[in-house]
């Protein structure tokens, strides 16, 4: 038995594990394949701290995520680097290999309590020219929800545009965004955020203290990276979607006061989840039900407060959920738990929403992670989709507002499609790809030195 194994990845374990149906993962696959390059994973390696290797629904996680028992004192300080294989690269004519050159990395952050954590994720050098003017530069990308099994670190992704095995599925979506910036010439830096990849901890998902500083702290780890073409300066970008937009407007805002070294260019927030208390409630019962268990797993970790009250109200059923979940990523997640309802979680027949709203003290908890209340630093660019279902379009264009209340320098985009169906991921991962090719040029505006233009003054006429 492996150490991941033998040891909860929830603070409410209770039941073995459920897994999803092999037949029913092989027919999923079978629908992303066209679309995703299947990488052999390596050989099992032992854990960095020579005890078994750590296995996460029948993925072996390379020794390189285990960190060790001592961190180095300084946020984004370098903890180890090894290169790094891209699945989908190409030899290029000048014998570089396109679309660039990466390092798998592990560096130190600071969480929400104070407590230094390792992160890991990766840097690329790109192989294209930045023809922008100036210093090449650098964007940070915070990628949209994975999962929380550490399987499904964006950093593995890379490798691994598709895993797959009996027990899990994960896409590595987000390829398309950092090769995107990368055949721009924009060095990328991927964080994997607090807890996902490495084995010491739970992946804290929307926390966005978490994430705001492991976005940051990626940033400070790149520079220190040997052979790069970075410089002092390099302009710097923040990028993200879903998740990673909450995590780019969490980072934004949290700059000034936790990294001021660190000048942002402009910050891009697509679709970001501002007020968990109104995306809760949209997640619930969609298809993406089982990121409700991650979110209530990482903050029960993190967060007495909310975590006694959710212990106060679960069930049995509601335990073995969230201990499943604790180490699905998105495509078992939509398997084994899609469309379920909070409901059936709870002790009261109440949803998570509902009972969390009631406490005081766990409300509170959500409150303090509502992104919105600081300034951020430098323009932003918030996006969202107006029929988007899953993180709420109301919640996201009130970021915008808030933002605009505070003199923030916001350029609001609203992304007007149709209604594509009711809690099935399409109204929120459509605008993903649509407002993409957008969402780039506004970064490598911003990274040209090219002045943003705020357009707070149309949000009472805007949707």
């Amino acid at each position: 038995m492996s150490r991941k194994d033998s040891r909860s990845r929830s603070t409410f374990s209770t039941s073995p594990t459920r897994r999803p149906r092999a037949g029913s993962l092989r027919a999923a696959a079978v629908a992303v394949t066209a679309a995703a390059c299947v990488a052999a994973h390596a050989a099992p390696a032992s854990a960095a701290d020579g005890t078994e290797p750590v296995v996460s629904r029948g993925v072996t996680i390379p020794a390189f995520y285990t960190p060790p028992a001592q961190l180095p004192a300084a946020d984004g300080a370098l903890v180890r680097h090894e290169p790094l294989p891209l699945a989908l690269a190409l030899p290029g004519l000048d014998g570089r290999p396109m679309p660039g050159t990466a390092t798998r990395l592990m560096y130190r952050t600071t969480d929400s309590n104070g407590q230094p954590a390792a992160v890991t994720g990766a840097y690329i050098e790109p192989s294209a020219s930045w023809r922008g003017g100036g210093a090449r530069p650098l964007v940070a990308v915070a990628s949209g929800t994975m999962g929380q099994g550490d399987q499904c670190a964006p950093s593995l992704a890379l490798q691994h545009p598709l895993t797959l095995t009996d027990e899990t599925v994960s896409i590595g979506y987000e390829t398309l965004s950092v090769y995107r910036l990368l055949s721009a010439g924009v060095a990328v830096v991927v964080t994997d955020y607090v807890g996902l990849g490495t084995t010491d901890r739970l992946h804290t998902y929307v926390n966005r203290i978490d994430e705001g500083h492991a976005l940051l702290d990626a940033v400070r780890a790149a520079h220190q990276l040997p052979a790069t073409s970075l410089t002092p300066e390099s302009r710097t970008g923040l990028y993200g979607y879903s998740q990673g937009g909450g995590a780019s407007a969490s980072a934004a805002e949290l700059q000034p006061s936790y990294a001021p070294e660190i000048q942002l260019a402009g910050t891009y927030a697509g679709a970001p989840p501002a007020d968990l208390t109104a995306t809760m409630k949209g997640i619930d019962g969609s298809a993406l039900a089982g990121a409700l268990a991650w979110s209530i797993n990482g903050f029960a970790q993190a967060d007495a407060d909310l975590r006694d009250v959710v212990e106060a109200n679960i069930n049995d059923a509601g335990r073995a959920a969230l201990k499943d979940a604790s180490t699905m990523c998105v495509g078992d997640a939509i398997l084994g738990h899609g469309f379920a309802k909070s409901t059936k979680w709870t002790t009261t027949g109440k949803s998570l929403g509902e009972i969390l709203a009631a406490e005081p003290k766990a409300q509170a908890a959500l409150d303090r992670q509502r992104i919105g209340n600081l300034k951020p630093s430098g323009p932003v660019r918030v996006a969202t989709g107006t029929q988007d279902d899953i993180v709420p379009h109301a919640q996201a264009r009130q970021l915008a507002v808030d933002w605009c209340r505070k003199g923030a320098d916001v350029t609001y985009d609203a992304v007007v499609l149709p209604d594509l169906g009711d809690k099935i991921l399409t109204n929120h991962m459509v605008p993903l790809i649509t407002d993409q090719g957008d969402a780039i040029s506004w970064m490598t505006d911003r990274l040209a030195g090219k002045r943003a233009t705020s357009n707070c003054w149309s949000m009472p006429i805007q949707p």
